[in-house]
């Protein structure tokens, strides 16, 4: 069986040799007939349709809540991923002790506040005698300086309790606007470091907003759109969700960027929209619409012609003298099964729509279908 197979496979060699052998032409080239293909002309055509930018949801507020006492986390009070209301009760942390440590200070201002009333009637009674100069001035000098020290220690025992009651308050984190919260870093009975500790991420949810980057050339027309109230009324700006969806609420240019990105010619561009129900959560990929009203005349081909090789889009185009010829081109915004070029193309131009798979530059093309051999 196997010596069958090698001489089959010997034959065909033989064959396909002797077959290469009779397709040379005089000259030894080789000679091959132009390929058949499909084109199309490049037009113009009156353009009013949406451009598209890719986004990111981002939130308008966004805190890290992170430990500002030391201790041990003795309550939470939220579930992960929780909708929350500002002010409201988020963890708590050693509040007993903070507690203690607050009530101690307040003793202690107490205390000092009581000594330093005794020292004040000392240093009042002996002014008095000192006057009549029926008192010692040495005895008088150390009610005055005991009256001053009586004084300092009211002083810090205030700033004590100051800070007593300051880490009390830090003892029970809220939130600090209303939104969303995520999934808890710590569990209860977990030891917590001030300042350093973090505990939670907390975004506001409504409104919210989108980050796209535009094209420098676009920055007027966005500018226009912020300082244009009519806008959102116009739904001129709208959101297609990642399932494919066209959100129900439209939105509006809050912010744009302060400069623009040398190395990409791009700007930010944040767009703010209201988020009723959630359904926007941060860190979403969207595709931001922009209605574009006015119809221009653009330059459109059908979609089916572009490539796309080495991270160039390109299409091939018929030479004059009927070769397929590689042009580099830059798109705009897809029309259904059409697409605007940018950059590339004039109109006029034809380009090859159909029989692109393996088509070479500069090789011979015709439009007219090869007849099929008859029986």
């Amino acid at each position: 069986m196997k010596y069958i197979q090698y001489s089959f496979a010997l034959f065909c060699t033989v064959a396909l040799l002797s077959s290469c052998s009779q397709s040379k032409a005089k000259g030894g080239m080789w000679q091959t007939g132009p390929v058949s293909v499909e084109i199309a002309e490049v037009q113009q055509e009156l353009v009013s349709a949406t451009i598209n930018y890719p986004g990111t949801i981002v939130a308008l507020n966004e805190t890290e809540l992170r430990a500002e006492v030391n201790g041990y986390i003795t309550n939470i009070f939220v579930a992960d991923g929780a909708t929350v209301s500002k002010g409201q009760k988020l963890y708590e942390i050693d509040r007993v002790r903070y507690q203690a440590a607050r009530d101690q200070a307040k003793a202690s201002l107490e205390i000092a506040q009581s000594n330093l009333d005794k020292v004040q009637r000392d240093l009042n009674r002996y002014t008095a005698l000192d006057a009549k100069q029926a008192i010692a001035k040495q005895i008088v000098d150390y009610a005055r300086t005991d009256f001053n020290n009586a004084k300092a220690q009211v002083d810090a025992a205030k700033a004590s309790l100051v800070t007593a009651e300051t880490n009390l308050q830090r003892s029970v984190i809220y939130a600090p606007y209303s939104g969303t919260i995520g999934i808890s870093m710590v569990r209860n009975g977990a030891l917590v470091n001030a300042g350093s500790t973090l505990l939670n991420i907390i975004s506001s949810t409504e409104p919210i907003a989108v980050d796209i980057m535009v094209n420098e050339k676009d920055i007027q027309q966005f500018s226009k759109f912020q300082k244009d109230g009519n806008v959102q009324k116009d739904s001129i700006l709208s959101i297609q969700l990642p399932n494919g969806e066209v959100y129900n609420y439209f939105g509006k240019v809050t912010a744009i960027d302060r400069a623009v990105n040398q190395n990409t010619g791009t700007i930010m561009v944040r767009i703010a929209f209201e988020n009723p129900k959630g359904d926007l959560r941060v860190g979403m990929n969207v595709n931001v619409g922009v209605l574009n009203k006015i119809a221009t005349p653009q330059i459109v081909i059908p979609y089916k012609a572009v490539m796309e090789q080495l991270n160039q889009t390109l299409v091939y185009t018929v030479s004059d003298s009927n070769t397929a010829k590689p042009q580099m081109i830059k798109l705009g915004f897809k029309l259904g099964d059409k697409v605007v070029v940018a950059e590339g193309l004039k109109v006029g131009d034809k380009v090859i729509t159909e029989g692109i798979m393996g088509l070479k530059p500069n090789a011979p093309i015709t439009t007219e279908k090869p007849t099929q051999a008859t029986k």
